[in-house]
């Protein structure tokens, strides 16, 4: 199988339990909610087409390009690692990553020693063996993986409220402000909807404001 690739590239996790862990990152291209394309943004199948600021259209980022099999794919992100020693990361991506991923995916990563990471919209089931499963449920649209490492819901969102998944298996549940223009507004009722129910997190993209990618 080939793999369509927009960008991969060595930064620090910036979201989450694994935050300002070393990683690189492989964002695939293409979702299964929307195109990505500006145009289509009243017409995604999930909510997330309104807000999504993510650029996964194409093969043209850093690092980017179309890779014939997992073996060259993975090829490419050892050089980004580039012998840094330690557990090496692998971060999957998207768009959504799991239109792509596969067994034979998972099976080179992890034979050239990565820890592998996923961080999916939750509509597809993971391959077996993925070490960290991260799902960011979208309105609108299904969820099938109901169980992994950490749980990132996205607020608000119109249509989904967090108490839908709360006691869903995952180790950590969290909730991120989403950046619009009422970023200050949603943070601070993030925050609020925190201290009154513990079992969520405070998730920031912390990169973000570090200016790192």
């Amino acid at each position: 199988m080939s793999y369509s690739v927009k960008e991969l590239f060595l930064t620090l996790q910036g979201e989450g339990a694994q935050a300002g862990r070393v990683a690189v990152f492989c964002r695939f291209s293409g979702c299964n909610l929307w195109t990505g394309r500006e145009a289509d943004r009243a017409r995604g199948k999930g909510g997330c087409s309104r807000w999504c600021d993510t650029d996964f259209v194409g093969t043209d980022g850093e690092g980017g390009g179309r890779f014939e099999d997992a073996t060259a794919l993975i090829a490419a992100a050892q050089e980004v690692w580039a012998g840094r020693g330690g557990q090496a990361l692998l971060v999957c991506t998207g768009g959504e990553p799991l239109l792509q991923m596969d067994d034979e995916f998972v099976a080179a990563a992890h034979a050239a020693g990565f820890e592998v990471a996923i961080e999916t919209n939750g509509t597809l089931p993971v391959p077996e063996g993925v070490d960290w499963v991260c799902v960011s449920p979208k309105a609108g649209a299904p969820l099938v993986v109901l169980s992994g490492q950490e749980l990132k819901l996205v607020v608000p969102q119109e249509g989904i409220d967090p108490s839908e998944f709360v006691d869903l298996e995952f180790e950590h549940h969290f909730l991120q402000p989403k950046d619009s223009v009422d970023k200050d507004r949603d943070l601070q009722s993030t925050i609020g909807y925190c201290l009154s129910h513990p079992k969520w997190r405070l998730s920031v993209q912390s990169h973000k404001f570090l200016g790192i990618p």
